[in-house]
């Protein structure tokens, strides 16, 4: 063999566990996925393998699906905005900080410490009827009897920017923390107020990192099932949990598989669509 043809090859071996751990934990799970959404459950409880539309028609036919799937996309959307409202200017602060910056961002890291699910149930013990916030307002007179503050979609959003806010300061802290500060002080020499500054240097080099941090909250929140599982009510439920609720509950792999990879492909869809109007080499950039 050539040297040419071993300095070809030579990437690909390189590769060729990465490549292969992927291929076996996600594409070969993903193609079972497929098959199994074609599948049929029957009244036996059997499932009937062969290839039946039954399930697509239903996940995509009927309006209860599809109602469920726009409310999914508005509460992601949502927690969204809220994320980055509330995590930019923490980001801005930690970034813009002197000296104790390893510490704030210990503080950011530290909810990572702890279990989704624990930190999720923790709101119940806060809003719930006899939780710490109705305890503390009756104990002010504030209010005579316990506000019922759970179980609602409001409840819901906030369980889900309580998850999501720290990947939003993440990516935005890092954005930030590449950024010359000598640009500011050049626009602030030439005439610039602070204000002005923030607005015409500092956002828009920072908007690579905003933009990483919505696209990865977005995606998360619309994926997620436990938030709306523990602090939403009946009427409150995403896609998500749909797809567990056929699955887990009525054993229902086929419609589960076809209601999962309906996500995925929404969601695929937008991910395509936002690096249509951005592009993914300017989202690296909010990490680089």
């Amino acid at each position: 063999m050539s040297v040419e043809a071993r300095e070809r090859k030579q990437p690909w071996i390189l590769l060729t566990p990465a490549l292969t751990s992927v291929t076996l934990l996600l594409f070969v799970p993903l193609l079972f996925i497929v098959v199994y959404s074609f599948w049929l459950r029957t009244a036996t409880g059997a499932d009937d393998p062969g290839f039946h539309l039954d399930n697509w028609q239903k996940a995509l036919g009927d309006a209860f699906y599809r109602d469920i799937l726009l409310s999914t996309l508005r509460i992601a959307a949502i927690t969204t905005f809220f994320c980055a409202l509330m995590g930019y200017p923490a980001a801005y602060f930690i970034a813009r900080s002197k000296g104790n910056k390893a510490i704030l961002l210990l503080l950011l890291m530290l909810p990572f410490w702890i279990s989704y699910i624990i930190r999720t149930m923790s709101w119940i013990n806060i809003l719930g009827v006899s939780g710490a916030l109705n305890s503390a307002l009756m104990a002010l007179g504030v209010i005579t009897e316990p506000i019922q503050m759970l179980y609602n979609e409001a409840t819901v959003i906030l369980g889900l920017i309580h998850y999501l806010l720290p990947f939003m300061v993440l990516n935005v802290f890092v954005s930030l923390d590449g950024i010359d500060t000598n640009l500011e002080d050049a626009a602030n020499s030439l005439g610039a107020t602070r204000w002005q500054s923030f607005l015409n240097v500092t956002l828009p080099l920072s908007l690579p990192g905003l933009a990483a941090g919505g696209l990865l909250c977005f995606v998360l929140g619309a994926g997620t099932y436990i938030t709306p599982l523990v602090l939403g009510g009946p009427r409150d439920a995403m896609f998500a949990n749909l797809v567990f609720e056929a699955i887990i509950t009525q054993l229902n792999w086929p419609l589960g598989s076809a209601l999962s990879l309906m996500l995925l492909a929404v969601l695929g869809v937008l991910v395509m669509i936002y690096n249509r109007y951005l592009g993914m080499t300017q989202l690296m950039k909010g990490l680089g």
